[in-house]
């Protein structure tokens, strides 16, 4: 064949760098993206903090945004589906895009990128549609949600970007006292000892090797090779190793009890020693602290402990079943993870992206979703170097500058395409369900990524994205956007029943059980069936498994231990 040259005519979507920032952005958490803030305000001259009071938002504004979101939403998603075929049928051959147990849509991070440049394209696209002022915004929006599922009215207040006062504003009797860690509780009680400068190493070696739940999960030999170079005898290794021994022994003792233990077994038989010794010998409780012990130091006890196997557990301790409750009464009080009040609470604490707040009572209820005031960056392009640069000379340097002052614009944009996104996916799942915000977990509805994606005219990796690591505070409760999306079970009726209330109906019938006679997985699916709903037995079991709810000869057991 003689070599040649031809043309030929295609599409592809590129992704733009703004585009790039803008699904970023989308899947970022509330954590993350005031990260992503605080490094763009750092790096960007021409991006502030708007510190002044934000304009309110009119209802035409915030209905404008929304209309032209769902269009812009449609038309990508439109214009890409060719595309896009290929990978879907790619995807779900290899079994990368696959439904859980709650109905979601689980899509892997190649693939999802992609094929779904369409939703990134509409979220660029929805910033330049809004009638909001993307010199100076502040991301506020609400919206309410009547019995019907329509729309209220969506109205935006004057908010304050911080949403609480500051800590320079308080009065140093005013401010909270920052919790000691574990290491520094330690610590101290380690300098109260008058040790040698060698053993008050290892025992702060020790003290820091620790982790957060008081556990050594290293051997001696470990932490000793760790210290010892390849040149060191044998001789001053073991040396080393008796020296954490003996720290070792010195760090068991100190509060709380349970902390240098090895494993759970130790921890346990630590704790135990600890309320002997507060105990006098003729002490009533003696006698169950003692077996409590012995129970401790059985090889497998934990494993009859976990199964609550008072039989088998009285014939390894040749005790009376009797005495044996008593004891696992005891080490059931005792405490698995000493340095579980050291720990720092606040970074567990979920603030929510989005407030659901019920108007009216009864039947007459509806809800006004709105983005949470906290969670909201208030930006604003520096009007005195947007300015110096309007009437500069043009030049390499002028070049730079601008392109940094356009970075800032599409930085704001695309941070209100991201609220606006979420305050859309929210409203549509407070809309699906009302009936789970009014009666609880029994009327949950079935529903799956792919009918809101349906509904809202976006691609499922938006709601993927959106409903990632993004809280919405009920009346219910906090719970993750994906929360809310659960399959179908079927019924006889002919309907479909959502997997989340059928898990709160096995609960249900579980709390309800007889304790002498507790309902098997079998039983529970009979139970379903005369309700309507067609469960497996298997479907149960992993039910009640991911509900963490032990199996019925575990419930008969723990309930003649208590």
């Amino acid at each position: 064949m003689k070599p040649g040259l031809s043309l030929r005519v295609s599409q592809h979507l590129a992704l733009t760098p703004q585009l790039q920032q803008s699904i970023r952005l989308l899947q970022l958490s509330t954590l993350e993206l005031a990260s992503e803030v605080e490094q763009m305000l750092e790096e960007n001259p021409f991006l502030e903090r708007d510190d002044e009071a934000p304009q309110q938002q009119t209802e035409e504004d915030a209905r404008t945004a929304a209309e032209a979101g769902a269009a812009d939403d449609a038309a990508a998603s439109a214009s890409t589906d060719a595309d896009t075929t290929a990978e879907h049928a790619e995807s779900d051959s290899n079994g990368n895009a696959d439904s859980d147990a709650g109905g979601n849509d689980v899509v892997n991070a190649e693939t999802d990128d992609a094929y779904n440049a369409d939703a990134v394209a509409a979220e660029g696209q929805l910033a330049e549609a809004s009638s909001i002022d993307t010199e100076s915004w502040d991301g506020d929006g609400s919206v309410e949600i009547s019995q019907d599922g329509n729309e209220w009215g969506g109205e935006a207040a004057a908010r304050n970007g911080s949403g609480g006062s500051d800590d320079d504003e308080l009065d140093v009797g005013d401010r909270p006292a920052p919790q000691a860690s574990l290491s520094e509780h330690l610590h101290r009680q380690a300098l109260a000892l008058r040790l040698s400068p060698e053993d008050m190493a290892v025992l702060r070696f020790l003290i820091e090797s620790l982790n957060d739940d008081g556990y050594l999960e290293d051997s001696l030999a470990q932490l000793a090779a760790t210290l010892t170079e390849e040149n060191d005898g044998e001789e001053q290794l073991e040396q080393l190793v008796h020296s954490f021994a003996l720290g070792l022994r010195l760090l068991q003792t100190f509060d709380p009890a349970g902390v240098g233990a090895r494993d759970l077994a130790e921890c346990l038989c630590l704790q135990i020693k600890a309320l002997q010794a507060d105990e006098a010998a003729d002490s009533p409780r003696r006698p169950t602290l003692d077996l409590a012990l012995q129970i401790c130091q059985q090889p497998g006890a934990m494993e009859l402990l976990g199964k609550h196997d008072i039989r088998r557990l009285a014939q390894t301790c040749a005790a009376p079943e009797a005495d044996v409750r008593q004891a696992m009464q005891c080490i059931a009080r005792l405490e698995p993870k000493p340095g579980r009040r050291f720990a720092d609470v606040e970074r567990n604490v979920i603030i929510p992206d989005v407030i659901v707040t019920p108007i009216g009572t009864g039947a007459q209820t509806r809800f006004r979703v709105q983005i949470n005031n906290d969670v909201m960056p208030r930006l604003r392009v520096h009007d005195i170097y947007a300015n110096a640069l309007r009437g500069g000379k043009s030049g390499e340097s002028h070049q730079i500058l601008a392109q940094r002052l356009q970075e800032a614009r599409w930085f704001i944009k695309n941070i209100q395409q991201r609220f606006s996104t979420i305050l859309r996916v929210s409203q549509a799942i407070v809309e699906r369900q009302r009936n789970f915000l009014i009666h609880g977990e029994l009327a949950m509805r079935p529903m799956v990524q792919r009918e809101l994606a349906d509904e809202l005219g976006v691609h499922e990796s938006t709601i993927s994205r959106v409903t990632t690591a993004k809280y919405m505070a009920t009346p219910r409760g906090t719970f993750e956007l994906k929360y809310f999306f659960g399959s179908a079970l079927g019924t006889n009726a002919g309907g479909n029943a959502s997997s989340t209330a059928v898990r709160a109906l096995i609960k249900q019938f579980i709390s309800a059980e007889n304790a002498a006679k507790p309902l098997s997985d079998n039983q529970i699916a009979e139970m379903l069936k005369k309700q309507g709903i067609d469960c497996a037995r298997r479907t149960v079991a992993k039910y009640r498994e991911s509900m963490r709810i032990p199996v019925a000869s575990q419930r008969k057991a723990a309930d003649a231990a208590s």
